[in-house]
């Protein structure tokens, strides 16, 4: 096989309102896995040159299975997250520092050298 799954179709919609075919997974050690350059949650348009578009699932299936030795799928990358399982980052963290992180800090700072100066001024 080729080392990846994919879900969706025109009878099993996996993103709402969206019949398209994604990876659904990427088999370790196979060949998308070993070939690097397909990602969960792509989604496949065309296989050599066929497009995927108002099929349905098994009829996708059937082209993954008969597409030959080499190859060649026309991708869609997943640019943002969907609703959907596809994608769904709720339960993660960003990687990124949360903008309150950095003004509450910056706020007390410039606070507190205000009020130092005014004390400074005070005393002089």
């Amino acid at each position: 096989g080729l080392g990846f799954n994919i879900v969706g179709g025109t009878d099993q919609q996996y993103v709402y309102n969206d019949s398209s075919i994604y990876v659904s997974r990427i088999k370790k050690d196979g060949a998308a896995h070993l070939d690097g350059r397909l990602q969960e949650g792509d989604k496949i348009l065309a296989v050599n040159g066929k497009d995927l578009k108002d099929l349905r699932h098994k009829d996708a299936v059937e082209l993954f299975r008969n597409a030959g030795y080499d190859v060649s799928l026309k991708i869609q990358r997943r640019l943002q997250p969907q609703n959907g399982p596809v994608g769904h980052r709720g339960d993660e963290e960003s990687g990124g520092l949360p903008l309150a992180a950095i003004l509450v800090p910056g706020l007390a700072l410039t606070v507190a050298a205000v009020w130092i100066l005014l004390r400074y001024r005070q005393r002089m």
